[in-house]
């Protein structure tokens, strides 16, 4: 037998154990890794969605005798709702279960992905990860020019004069973008409370140089005050509670034949969904990272 495999048995027979007989409790720092897209979720393109997330979260947290939760990010962002309710659950389980929060950064935690960050009562990076992108963003298609080249007739019917609003096939409207951004504004208004609110004291930068949508190498951004330190999950929690720290991975839970329980899929497809809509998924997905050089 191990020594590690005797430690952990031990570890589980402790409380039955004689005190005289008891080896010295090792800590716990469950982790929760969360990659992807934030917002959708398909099989060419798995992402992280609040209902894909939620009972990892509840299980890491009830984790007996834990020291901690540390959650690894790796994401470039996507629906500010999603990355909202995410960050929102970590807290209010933290709060419950008074535990510290230590995150750590792969690749990025960029736009949803860094607010989901400001969760962490810690933010770690790698000094190459990218970090920030404190901003709101929209795109889309126009293709009015394209349907009269062709000859094709827009043909739309709506109760309500703005239900149109932002039709591709059909010439911008000013007034149609003013009100986007005037909703971009109001998000990103709220992005920027939830940053202070979390960061407090430690930003050092103006608000004009940090809220402007860039973002940075981990090593700017720490200078910012945008995280805490450097290092991985093993490292620092290792450095923080010892060599013998157990740092268990929470994953999705699953049944005898290998399936996700309820609570972990993804919504369900509209319809007529399938493998066009997971090729569109996967695109857009693929074109969030690469805005990062991933």
């Amino acid at each position: 037998m191990s020594a590690s495999l005797a430690n952990r048995l031990l570890q589980r027979l402790r409380p039955y154990l004689p005190a005289p007989l008891r080896p010295p409790e090792i800590p716990v720092v469950p982790v929760v890794r969360l990659t992807g897209v934030i917002g959708f979720s398909t099989p060419l393109s798995p992402g992280i969605t609040m209902v894909g997330v939620a009972r990892m979260l509840e299980r890491a947290f009830d984790v007996a005798d834990a020291k901690a939760v540390a959650i690894v990010i790796n994401s470039p962002g996507g629906s500010a709702v999603q990355s909202h309710l995410i960050h929102r659950r970590i807290r209010m389980l933290a709060e419950d279960a008074d535990l510290p929060v230590l995150v750590f950064v792969e690749d990025v935690a960029a736009s949803g992905g860094y607010m989901i960050a400001c969760a962490g009562d810690e933010i770690f990076a790698d000094p190459s990860s990218i970090v920030g992108s404190i901003g709101v963003i929209g795109a889309t298609f126009g293709f009015d020019r394209l349907m009269d080249k062709i000859g094709v007739e827009r043909r739309v019917y709506t109760a309500g004069e703005r239900k149109s609003m932002l039709d591709p096939f059909r010439p911008e409207d000013p007034d149609d973008v003013e009100r986007l951004k005037t909703i971009q504004r109001a998000i990103h208004a709220k992005f920027i409370a939830l940053v202070k609110e979390r960061r407090g004291e430690r930003l050092k930068e103006p608000d004009g140089s940090l809220f402007t949508g860039e973002y940075w190498e981990a090593e700017r951004a720490e200078a910012f005050g945008l995280i805490d330190g450097f290092g991985d999950a093993r490292s620092v929690l290792r450095g923080r509670f010892g060599d013998e720290v157990a740092t268990p991975l929470i994953t999705a839970e699953r049944t005898l034949f290998g399936r996700r329980l309820p609570g972990f899929s993804a919504a369900p497809a509209a319809p007529g969904a399938g493998l066009a809509a997971d090729l569109v998924s996967a695109i857009e997905a693929r074109a969030l990272w690469s805005r990062y050089g991933l």
